[in-house]
């Protein structure tokens, strides 16, 4: 089994990349400079490579498991790890200072995330969480929970959890049933009663305290979505001082057995047994989706570097295999299977993928840093319209493909990759459950299609292909990356193509709606390879440029080369086909019966 190693020329490559076109240009990066970001990614990769990385195996062998007193044990190593993490401040890197946090910029807090995930997916789903839980307090939450609440989050000393899903409300959480009364003590309290179910690192003893957010609705609500309120419910409850009291009355009831990620504690979770479960109110009455939303969309863009950190670590066990093992022939020697053409073609187009959407992702990190930053409000604008749209596509797109590329790297071990101990198996399944959890891919591609693109007519997509034409029109202008150019083109053409009829199918009054939904995963799949092949034509220009200026890395810019090369001319065409698909509109789904299928 090749060891994880944290891919910071990688990850500096892309950061070069935004600094020269500007995209760093920020209060936030101006004052730590990149000499800092440096240092920051170097001991991040430190911590991933030495101390959470080894423990991947160790997870998915020994998994969690839920003691009679409802208390779960983690794998061995996970909670010293976590607390190395917390003690060592990574927690709070991407915190606003006024919080408690460093204030680096997201594009450096994504950065690391993506190194932690590729050395341990489920490990980092604690800490993951966790930001999400303080993204939402900082915007929602009151001052005086704030002021209790947030600084032991930011520490790392406590965790937080998001608790949406019952057994009768998955994606359609305006079935929520969990209720929220008010007590009887004139507190402002509220407990809680209700069954939640898949929450990941819902119970654990790595951290001192949990906090649960939790969905649920008041007596008197209305019906559906406008009933639904935010509740902070922590594990113990906490003192004025700040110290710890009584356990609340929450209890782990289960926890789930899973296809993957089996060192993250997946967990049911009961609210209110006994007397019911001390909860206090997050934002206002009946907003508490809308409330829950800025940590879904915080955990969106996550779980799209979960899928990046994955797939980083899929082609560097797959290339150190395909080195390593011996077998046919070339040129009449014994070779390793590297040197076969088909097995360089899995290694080939699983980087230029991986580059390809971790370059996508820190873009997206880059508008995020403008979007808080930006001096100019009409920039911070543009640049949260930027963000609306790519969050889906970053989410959606790169867990798709952090599943292929897995599976290719499984491809390359051959028989082996199907046996455990190689470790291949385990990121194929690790990999699975991205496409799936917050907020399924699908789910995504009617956001993009059916929301994003509709609320603005296709506004903020559209000034992102105006970025793809030009990076399109440089590459031309380069004799030898003309054809690079003229794909780009190609596929920023149909993007436009596509939009168009997005935007003309869902605007019929009859049939509109069930259009969209129709083409919604063919139309981000074509807007995923497009925006993605937009990075790759960037790399291009950048090694380009660096080789004829007699770089010392020349190899290194020679594979980034190639992976644009191969990414533009052979995976670029496979998505582009998805516009036949957009072009077929509804076909024969409308009326076709579920029972025939």
């Amino acid at each position: 089994m090749t060891p994880y190693s944290p891919p910071l020329r990688d990850v500096r490559f892309v950061l070069e990349e935004l600094l020269e076109h500007g995209s760093l240009s920020l209060p936030g990066f101006e004052e730590i400079g990149p000499e800092l970001a440096d240092a920051v990614l170097e001991e991040a990769g430190r911590l991933a490579g030495e101390v959470w990385a080894p423990l991947n195996a160790v997870g998915d062998r020994q998994g969690c498991r839920r003691r009679e007193d409802g208390a779960v044990t983690l794998p061995e190593g996970f909670a010293e790890a976590y607390r190395a993490y917390a003690e060592g401040g990574w927690n709070g890197i991407g915190v606003s200072a006024a919080h408690g946090g460093q204030g680096l910029p997201e594009t450096v807090a994504s950065a690391v995330q993506e190194m932690l995930h590729g050395a341990n997916m489920a490990l980092g789903l604690c800490p993951m969480l966790t930001a999400g839980a303080i993204e939402a307090l900082a915007r929602h939450g009151s001052e005086t929970l704030q002021a209790r609440y947030l600084p032991p989050l930011v520490e790392g000393r406590w965790t937080g959890t998001m608790n949406l899903t019952e057994p009768q409300a998955g994606s359609d959480l305006s079935q929520v049933r969990t209720l929220a009364e008010p007590a009887d003590d004139a507190s402002g309290r509220y407990r809680l009663r209700g069954q939640k179910i898949y929450i990941t690192w819902g119970e654990h003893e790595a951290a001192e305290n949990i906090l649960h957010l939790v969905l649920a609705r008041t007596p008197n609500a209305p019906e559906g979505n406008r009933g639904i309120s935010l509740f902070l419910v922590p594990k113990y409850l906490v003192e004025e001082d700040g110290s710890l009291g009584a356990r609340n009355d929450v209890t782990c009831t289960g926890l789930e057995h899973k296809l993957g990620i089996h060192g993250s504690p997946t967990c049911s979770l009961s609210f209110g047994e006994q007397e019911g479960a001390i909860g206090y109110r997050v934002g206002e009455l009946g907003r508490g989706l809308n409330h829950m939303f800025t940590m879904m969309n915080e955990a969106r863009h996550k779980v799209g570097i979960q899928g990046i950190g994955v797939a980083e670590r899929a082609c560097q066990q797959a290339r150190g295999y395909a080195l390593e093992r011996v077998q046919g022939r070339r040129d009449g020697a014994p070779c390793a299977i590297a040197e076969h053409l088909d097995v360089r073609r899995m290694l080939l187009s699983m980087r230029a993928r991986t580059d390809a959407l971790r370059a996508l992702a820190l873009t997206c990190a880059a508008q995020m840093d403008r979007a808080r930053h930006a001096r100019d409000e009409a920039e911070r604008q543009a640049a949260q319209a930027r963000v609306e749209v790519l969050i889906p596509v970053v989410k959606a797109f790169s867990t798709d493909q952090a599943v292929e590329i897995a599976s290719l790297g499984l491809q390359v071990h051959g028989g082996m990759g199907y046996i455990e101990e190689t470790g291949a198996a385990q990121l194929l399944r690790d990999a699975r459950i991205a496409p799936i959890y917050e907020g399924t891919n699908g789910i995504q591609a009617l956001d993009l299609a059916g929301r994003k693109l509709a609320r603005d007519g296709g506004a903020a997509l559209s000034r992102l292909a105006d970025e793809v034409e030009a990076t399109a029109e440089a590459l031309a202008a380069s004799p030898e990356l003309r054809p690079l150019g003229e794909s780009l083109a190609g596929g920023v053409a149909d993007l436009r193509t596509a939009m168009g009829l997005v935007l003309a199918q869902g605007a019929d009054p009859e049939r509109g709606a069930d259009a969209v939904q129709a083409c919604a995963t063919p139309f981000l799949g074509l807007a995923g390879h497009v925006l993605c092949a937009w990075q790759l034509g960037r790399s291009a220009l950048r090694a380009e440029a660096a080789l004829a200026d007699g770089t010392h890395d020349a190899d290194f810019y020679r594979t980034k080369l190639a992976a644009a090369e191969f990414g533009l001319r052979q995976w670029l065409p496979e998505g582009r086909a998805r516009l036949a698909a957009i072009e077929a509109g509804l076909g024969g789904l409308a009326a076709l019966k579920p029972e025939h299928l």
